[in-house]
């Protein structure tokens, strides 16, 4: 008797619906350093080959590394807002230094955090200026200064590279207003909608939708964080089977204009 075939690695069956496929092995990302080119050599040594459709989201720690947004705090000479600033908040003056350079307003203080509204329009803790995953002491991260036109560089590169359209989301761990607990977002994305908007449309039993928008987006990004971890070394995830038709919406799409926002 023929012995049955082995079944396909269930992450590689598009009939399961949509997938996350996780990249290891990137080496350490430093400024200059060709993103799309790392990013396709750990696919290959994963045995993954890009596909029409992907969506690719990456962490923006690694982005914001290869464009150099990395600050040593010995070079920082903290003013004196910062330093009452890091007083008030037991933090380090030259770490606040570098949010206030990165702030367009402060929205809160709170303990040993600033919530601010970034000169993205973004509102996060501390600017997203961060410590983990930077290699070097005292050594901080930024975002990327435009992460929309980060992730178009990047989809660009890889259609370059592996002549698929593949789009691309880059995420970051923001808090939320209503709800403890940490989630990826997208901050930057290139090639799908962002958002679904099912106003108009019906749902199951028939009931006309008013206020329904999706943050796809974000679902994706918040998805794709279940594979990458603090301490994993899982920067980027392709996730398959998600369906979309190609589009050009950057992910400053979903930020809630500040009339709107109840928490500014």
């Amino acid at each position: 008797m023929r012995p049955p075939a082995k079944p396909a690695p269930a992450a590689f069956r598009p009939k399961d619906g949509v997938q996350l496929l996780a990249l290891p092995g990137l080496p350490e990302i430093r400024k200059g350093d060709d993103l799309a080119g790392a990013i396709a050599g750990a696919a290959r040594k994963q045995g993954l080959a890009f596909e029409d459709g992907d969506v690719l989201v990456v962490a923006q720690k690694i982005v914001s590394k290869a464009e150099g947004c990395i600050v040593a705090l010995a070079q920082v000479r903290p003013s004196a807002a910062a330093r009452a600033l890091g007083k008030t908040l037991r933090s380090d003056p030259r770490f606040v230094e570098v949010v206030l350079s990165e702030t367009r307003r402060i929205v809160r203080e709170s303990a040993h955090v600033l919530i601010v509204e970034t000169h993205h329009g973004l509102v996060c803790a501390n600017a997203g200026v961060d410590r983990s995953n930077v290699p070097g002491r005292d050594v901080v991260s930024l975002l990327p200064r435009d992460p929309d036109a980060s992730a178009k560089r990047l989809a660009a590169a890889l259609r370059k590279r592996t002549r698929k359209r593949v789009a691309v989301i880059i995420s970051d761990t923001f808090g939320r207003a209503w709800r403890l607990g940490l989630v990826n977002v997208a901050i930057g994305a290139a090639g799908l909608a962002v958002l679904r908007d099912l106003r108009g449309e019906r749902d199951r039993t028939g009931k006309l939708l008013h206020a329904t928008i999706l943050a796809v987006a974000d679902e994706l990004a918040a998805a794709a964080g279940l594979l990458m971890g603090k301490a994993e070394g899982v920067p980027a995830v392709v996730i398959r089977g998600y369906a979309f038709a190609a589009a050009s919406e950057p992910a400053a799409k979903i930020i809630r204009p500040a009339r709107e926002d109840l928490f500014r």
